[in-house]
């Protein structure tokens, strides 16, 4: 595999790039552009355009331009506007400038003059279901419109008068006159202009005609000067348009003297069990099945934010995915592999408890004052960090445990806590469960051991061994927390390819709130830091959310979507990122004994 400039992998379109450097065709220069339209939040299918395009900008020594194709004013906000600059300052790129296709409006509107005095652009008078009947269909001949050959004085007046808010929406729009046989449906006079007489965002009310995507769309790459204009491979049959459009239009005017705007697709991103789709993702928003842009269910970037994603880990999982010219789907497993990985070396440890048991110690030393003794234990910040040093933990003589670590009779292979059996206590000592408390339905209230005050050092003096080690919180210490354990949104591998409605393959259970505990370090989390919660996975600080409260615990089952909520004087709520688990690591092994490759297993997330 051959090297780019800063000696990452190549592919197609890096290849592509360092062989038009060396013809030094568009004179040497080298410069992308992200054109998202602003009407909705970016997801992680964004992401890898925007790492793609801002990537082989600077490994080549170019520019890239974040611009906004903001040519429907019925969709399109400020709000989505300063989000995507937001989230892709986040992701970790800076924009060389921010451009709006709607400055070129002017410009737009007179090339499109010029096509209608060239006789290549006509007003149509069919409403869009006559349109699109006449274009015909794959295999299929297309029907030329009545008002084809309209004369271009004609056609030119009645532009005008649509410019002038003179004729109703849906009454007339403007097509380029190309080929209605073409087998590229594309090129069968596509529409170029349509009449909305809507409040644009920042045009204001100055037009009541907007210009099409792909109208737009390749004529500012021109006006900007964009030597490479990278695409998913949905537009792939828009090619053939961007360069008609571009070849019949004065770009001299524009300096160009030789080389256009070249268009490249490559394979966009998509993972199982997700849905990326603006208007599904509106759906989920707008019908409350999720509680805003930001729930971590979703896979916009602010949603994978909120819930504790380094950009760095999106960043490399990008980059491990590679630039292909086929579609393919991945799954979530392999980016969240990356997660793990970047959150294992990075992410402070603490203890917490999220489903409490008591834990009484019997034979804790009381002190003179007749209460029991407080003391504090040293605990590792992160192991796989020495320069991240140690913090002190108090433990007392009553703790908080998980239920899950305790069992009255103990199923085959259960080595945590049980009648009789004894286990260490992270950064604790060893103790012995010697009994058990349950209330009139038999449920385990409390846990009753003893300590061996001889394994300070988590080891006993005579040699012998424990199977488990389990963490723990000191009651007289806890603070109280929450913490939002989540499923995968949508049951299905493919949503909605049963029915047709992704909505129908909503997990039922996405979502589950837990009132637990933890040690008092965890009031030094800052909002939007991720935690170890150790044993039980990583944990992202919300920013300000208020959170549900009730008894130590978790949620019922049967709420899916757990959205009753507190008041502002809630604990602090955080969201598990990921588990421990590398669930990556088996999708791995299936692959290599089925011939594939996939990125090794990350080993160390689990401490």
């Amino acid at each position: 595999m051959s090297e780019s400039p800063d000696g990452a992998g190549r592919d197609f379109i890096r290849d592509q790039v360092a062989d038009d450097l060396g013809s030094h065709r568009f004179d040497g220069r080298i410069q992308t552009r992200f054109p998202p339209e602003p009407n909705g939040y970016l997801h992680i299918g964004h992401a890898k355009a925007i790492c793609l395009d801002f990537t082989v900008a600077s490994e080549f020594g170019g520019r890239c331009f974040l611009r906004f194709d903001d040519t429907n004013p019925t969709t399109e906000s400020p709000e989505y506007v300063d989000a995507i600059v937001d989230d892709v300052r986040w992701l970790g790129f800076e924009p060389d400038e921010i451009r709006y296709a709607s400055d070129y409006f002017e410009q737009l509107y007179e090339w499109a003059e010029h096509l209608i005095e060239q006789g290549l652009a006509y007003v149509d008078d069919q409403d869009a279901a006559a349109i699109s009947a006449g274009r015909g269909g794959f295999g299929r001949r297309g029907t030329e419109s009545p008002h084809r050959s309209r004369p271009a004085p004609e056609n030119l007046r009645l532009f005008r008068e649509m410019a002038a808010g003179q004729h109703a929406e849906g009454s007339r729009v403007l097509r380029a006159r190309i080929d209605m046989q073409h087998e590229n449906m594309q090129m069968r006079d596509p529409v170029m202009y349509r009449i909305r007489h809507a409040h644009h965002y920042r045009s204001g009310d100055r037009w009541c005609i907007y210009p099409t995507y792909d109208w737009a769309h390749g004529q500012s790459d021109a006006i900007e000067g964009v030597t490479h204009s990278l695409c998913t491979l949905e537009f792939r049959d828009n090619r053939a348009l961007y360069d008609w459009y571009l070849e019949h239009l004065p770009l001299a005017d524009l300096g160009y003297a030789g080389d256009r705007p070249h268009q490249t697709e490559f394979a966009r991103l998509e993972l199982t069990r997700t849905i990326t789709s603006k208007r599904i993702l509106r759906r989920l928003v707008e019908g409350g099945h999720v509680d805003g842009w930001d729930d971590p269910r979703l896979p916009t970037l602010r949603a994978l934010r909120r819930r504790g994603y380094p950009p760095s880990a999106i960043r490399e999982f990008c980059a491990f995915i590679g630039v292909a010219r086929t579609n393919s789907r991945h799954a979530p497993e392999l980016l969240e592999s990356f997660v793990r990985a970047e959150l294992n070396a990075t992410a402070p440890r603490r203890m917490a408890v999220l489903r409490p048991l008591k834990l009484v110690i019997t034979n804790w030393p009381i002190g003179d004052d007749g209460t029991p003794v407080a003391e504090y234990r040293e605990a590792l910040n992160n192991p796989e960090d020495p320069s991240a040093g140690t913090r002190q933990v108090p433990f007392s003589g009553t703790l908080w445990i998980e239920h899950d670590d305790f069992r009255l009779e103990a199923p085959p292979k259960y080595f945590r806590l049980t009648p009789g059996r004894e286990v260490r206590l992270r950064a604790g000592y060893f103790v012995r469960c010697v009994d058990a408390v349950t209330d009139p339905d038999g449920q385990v209230t409390e846990v009753h051991c003893t300590y061996d005050p001889e394994t300070s050092g988590g080891q006993a003096p005579d040699g012998r061994k424990v199977k488990a080690t389990i963490h723990w919180v000191s009651a007289d210490h806890a603070v109280p927390i929450e913490a939002a354990l989540y499923e995968r949104l949508f049951d299905a591998e493919l949503p909605g390819e049963r029915t047709d409605d992704p909505l129908d393959d909503l997990h039922p259970n996405s979502r589950e709130l837990c009132v637990g505990v933890a040690e008092p370090a965890i009031a030094d989390v800052s909002p939007g830091q991720v935690v170890q919660f150790e044993r039980l996975g990583y944990f992202c600080a919300d920013d300000d959310s208020p959170a549900a409260t009730g008894e130590p615990g978790c949620g019922e089952a049967g709420d899916p979507n757990n959205t009753a909520r507190a008041t502002d004087d809630a604990p602090p709520l955080f969201h598990r990122t990921v588990g421990l688990r590398d669930e990556w690591a088996n999708i791995q092994k299936r692959q290599q004994k089925s011939g594939g490759s996939a990125r090794p297993a990350n080993k160390g997330g689990g401490r």
